[in-house]
């Protein structure tokens, strides 16, 4: 595959990351004491710090993926975040047998997405970054 191919290849991938992640992010972000009280109905403690978290990481995360910033640190908190609300939001195997199926897709959707965080961890954000202008 050519050099071109793969740079607009992981553009893309990182576009369609930050589509996942951003409005995420943003709507917790307007929409605070609902994130709190989802928190809080899941039984984690600090739900208020937790909310701010799950923003920061979101929206700041983001920003370094639609950047190529810092990709590589920022894959990862993302994919570590995304990993433990998959556990601890879609626990498909705690759930009432008529919620048990979407829980599991939500699980495994975000099963996948780690998946593809920790490519761009392993590779990094490719040349149409700041990373690469930088040379990270």
């Amino acid at each position: 595959m050519s050099s071109n191919s793969q740079n607009s290849l992981s553009l893309i991938g990182r576009l369609m990351l930050v589509a996942f992640f951003l409005p995420a992010g943003i709507s917790k972000l307007t929409g605070f004491e609902g994130t709190v009280g989802y928190i809080s109905s899941v039984g984690l403690p600090l739900a208020t710090l937790g909310a701010v978290l799950a923003i920061v990481v979101e929206i700041g995360g983001s920003a370094a993926l639609l950047l190529g910033y810092r990709t590589r640190a920022a894959a990862l908190v993302l994919a570590l975040f995304t990993l433990v609300a998959g556990i601890f939001f879609h626990a498909y195997w705690a759930a009432p047998a008529d919620q048990a199926f979407v829980a599991e897709l939500l699980f495994f959707k975000n099963i996948a997405i780690v998946g593809g965080l920790l490519a761009f961890a392993a590779h990094g954000a490719g040349a149409w970054s700041l990373d690469a202008r930088n040379k990270v």
